[in-house]
């Protein structure tokens, strides 16, 4: 074990064992997990055999059962439960997150809030699962609708956000009354333990929430083809995202899929010009960039774009990079080295196609996996910052000149997860909104995300919903009972 965790408060949160049936089992293969601002071991965890995601299974089977029983009062409860102890724990938690992924401690502290925020929200929720009594056609019937849970459910998620990822999915999947097994991305299973052994102190039920991690092939095989798994829920890339649809076919089973992005930033010639360079910097460097959200293509009217890069410049060159646990740094490193080749190729491919380096473009001085925050110009839509996720802390900014030409540059691409665009004349507003292709749009914002409302995207960005009272729906069955009273 590594000497991070003396770091912590509570060492017990630095768990490294599956969680199965509210067990930690660490007699097993294990892999590291890298610190990405020093490159160094943090500490190595256990990999699931073929067996153990079984074990799993049949645990969380035998959960269902008896959570989906258990009266309301009773789950609002040890979800409350859990949520205090989240809170308590506040500090150790943004700590492995930051030791994990990366992102600058402030950032990890308000992901621990968000995340708990979930928790809270749907442990308030399960009072409103409300069914319907519907007038029937027939006197002599009688018509009503339930909503039941639907079952075992499968969760998995990626490295970007390690905790607010699982709890905006496992939340409301507890609240309805299904149980859970967790595949947290490779890159950072702590924040997920951490969370298995609070929920365990809680006092879930056993086999209510599962943590495995290992092989993502393997796994994600196991999990898609078992029929007593009802529902999977997984944020990540596209290309995965579509061979789970895939292999989940065959068994059928209800899915959300939160996927990747390419949001657009519109700054009209009315905007409010400090505002939007505001609402950018928030969009674009929240996680070194690694968002599904951020702003990808930055779109600006030709009559405000040197006003607005001006500003933009100063702001961006006022960004603080470093190891997320040092006081005062905004911008930490990204997830590992490979992240660092990719940013430099797509800041070489707008460069040789003509864009113009403002700023940055390069890898930091810190060295290893730090990548200095850039700004490009002149981008146009054949270079492949237009047209992939960026996933890194550049800016590709675009020149427009009508509502209708930035309108359609922003739709002209298979993604439609999150929007952005800054305005004052009320009329484009509501015009822009509707006509972006996007399942979110931010109107004079760059901060979207909130435990009350419906995330997620459309087109090749996945579907279903995650948050607020639409969350609950995809964890539920509808049950139309007709009784005839004659």
């Amino acid at each position: 074990m590594n000497d991070n965790n003396l770091m912590l408060k509570n060492p017990y949160l630095l768990q490294t064992g599956l969680l199965i049936n509210n067990k930690f089992i660490n007699n097993r293969l294990t892999f590291p997990v890298i610190n990405p601002a020093t490159n160094s071991l943090i500490i190595a965890v256990a990999t699931a055999n073929t067996t153990d995601v079984e074990d799993a299974i049949v645990s969380a089977e035998h959960a269902f059962k008896i959570w989906k029983n258990t009266n309301i009062t009773k789950r609002a409860s040890i979800l409350k439960k859990w949520h205090d102890l989240i809170i308590d724990n506040l500090e150790d938690l943004a700590v492995i997150i930051t030791l994990e992924c990366g992102k600058p401690l402030n950032e990890a502290r308000a992901e621990i809030l968000h995340g708990a925020s979930y928790v809270e929200w749907y442990s308030e929720e399960i009072k409103r699962i409300n069914g319907d009594i519907i007038p029937a056609s027939d006197s002599q019937q009688k018509i009503s609708v339930t909503k039941e849970p639907i079952g075992v459910c499968a969760i998995i998620t990626p490295w970007n956000f390690p905790h607010a990822m699982i709890m905006r999915k496992v939340a409301p999947a507890l609240a309805c009354g299904c149980s859970v097994i967790i595949k947290p991305a490779s890159q950072t299973p702590l924040s997920a333990l951490a969370l298995g052994y609070l929920a365990v102190k809680a006092g879930f039920t056993d086999g209510l929430l599962n943590i495995i991690m290992g092989d993502s092939a393997q796994i994600g095989q196991q999990l898609t083809q078992s029929d007593i798994i009802r529902k999977l829920s997984f944020t990540g890339s596209t290309a995965i995202g579509k061979q789970l649809y895939a292999q989940s076919a065959t068994t059928l089973k209800k899915l959300s899929l939160e996927l990747g992005g390419n949001a657009p930033f519109i700054v009209f010639e009315d905007a409010n010009i400090l505002q939007a360079v505001d609402g950018l910097i928030k969009a674009k460097f929240r996680n070194s960039g690694q968002t599904c959200i951020c702003a990808n293509r930055v779109f600006l009217h030709k009559n405000i774009q040197q006003q607005f890069t001006n500003e933009l410049l100063i702001r961006v060159r006022q960004l603080n990079v470093g190891n997320g646990l040092d006081i005062g740094v905004n911008v930490g490193p990204l997830i590992n080295q490979q992240a660092v080749v990719n940013t430099s190729a797509l800041v070489k491919d707008a460069i040789a196609q003509g864009a113009t380096l403002v700023t940055g473009g390069s890898i930091h001085s810190l060295g290893n996996n730090f990548f200095m925050p850039t700004i490009l110009s002149e981008c146009t839509t054949q270079m492949r910052v237009f047209n992939e996720e960026i996933f890194a802390p550049i800016i590709a900014i675009y020149s427009f000149s009508s509502d209708d030409e930035v309108v359609a540059l922003a739709n002209k691409t298979e993604y439609g997860l999150a929007s952005y665009f800054y305005a004052r004349d009320i009329t484009r507003i509501h015009r822009v909104a509707e006509q972006l292709q996007f399942g979110m749009v931010g109107i004079n914002t760059g901060f979207i995300s909130s435990v009350n409302i419906p995330f997620g995207g459309i087109k090749h960005s996945g579907f279903g919903r995650e948050g607020g009272k639409y969350g609950l729906d995809e964890y539920l069955n509808i049950k139309y009972v007709c009784t005839d009273i004659q």
